[in-house]
């Protein structure tokens, strides 16, 4: 998309005005860089080269979570080792609707306790296709995908079968587009309405919860905020915290930091890294390679109809 960008700027002449968190991605084609301040003003203004590179300009910057062309914010390292099974599939195939054509056939994997997989590819390939189908919400085209005793707790085998009160606190998703999951209209009733759903969740408990999760996200200043209205970092950081709320044994994420600025982008992958550390299994469709190497994902590459399963990053 960038090259393309550029293409039409040769051709036309146009004037280019783009907003943007990475801004290694644009750095070395714009001639003007404005940073906007928390509180309303103008942090600064100036060629690239002054901004981004000018000694006490790029502290300001890096403490204000502006992404700095060679500059990752400080993440620790995760060295976590899988638990016990949670999910297998055999021969799986997907498909985006129940009569159309499979877009992933003979995907043979397991998800397990205290584990990472990043599941990678070009766009159209099937990678949310298959998360949803991993996930509970589509059906799969065939071959098996079956819960192990420990995730499935009584409940069927097959996760689509689940009602949404088991499948909450075992499989939770934090979708591509998150409007598609707001169901409230204050970001608190957002946040309270899983754990609200699960009957065994005592009103203090979820309070507890819910704050603790508020502020690691940076949400407590927006509790009374309609989720609609917020920006697109903070709907995508309020989805991933609606789903974590209800403490899901595994957490299927559809590119989970899009739109995150470099500080917020290290909050999201410290608390993914903890819930990994404690037993979670964490599934992300994502384009960052920084957040699947820190994560230490085994990486599913989506492909030409095949799922290949790498190593570790």
């Amino acid at each position: 998309m960038r090259d393309v960008v550029v293409r039409v700027l040769d051709r036309t002449g146009a004037t280019l005005v783009v907003v943007e968190h990475r801004v290694e991605v644009w750095a070395d084609v714009v001639d003007r860089v404005v940073v906007l301040a928390a509180d309303g003003g103008i942090l600064a203004d100036g060629p690239p080269g002054q901004v981004l590179q000018e000694v006490g300009t790029r502290k300001r910057l890096i403490e204000a979570g502006v992404w700095i062309p060679g500059y990752r914010p400080p993440v620790p390292e995760l060295d976590a080792s899988a638990g016990s099974p949670l999910l297998e599939t055999e021969g799986m195939s997907v498909a985006r609707t129940r009569r159309g054509p499979a877009v992933l056939e003979d995907i043979t994997m397991g998800l397990s306790a205290g584990s990472s997989l990043g599941i990678v590819g070009p766009n159209g390939a099937g990678k949310s296709t298959l998360a949803l189908t991993l996930a509970g919400l589509l059906p799969r085209r065939d071959g098996s995908l079956a819960a192990s005793p420990q995730l499935a707790r009584g409940a069927a085998a097959d996760p689509h079968t689940w009602k949404s009160a088991e499948l909450v606190t075992r499989i939770g998703t934090v979708f591509q587009e998150p409007e598609h999951q707001f169901l409230t209209h204050r970001v608190i009733d957002e946040l309270e309405f899983g754990p609200r759903l699960v009957a065994e969740h005592r009103e203090a408990d979820i309070k507890r919860r819910v704050e603790k999760i508020a502020e690691r996200l940076r949400l407590t200043s927006l509790l009374e905020a309609n989720p609609f209205t917020l920006s697109g970092g903070e709907k995508r950081r309020l989805s991933v915290a609606t789903m974590l709320a209800t403490g899901p044994d595994i957490l299927v994420l559809d590119e989970p930091t899009f739109g995150q600025d470099a500080n917020t982008w290290a909050e999201l992958v410290s608390l993914l890294a903890d819930l990994i550390r404690n037993g979670t299994c964490v599934v992300s469709v994502t384009h960052d390679r920084e957040y699947t190497r820190t994560l230490g994902s085994r990486v599913l590459s989506v492909e030409d109809s095949k799922a290949t399963l790498g190593a570790t990053v």
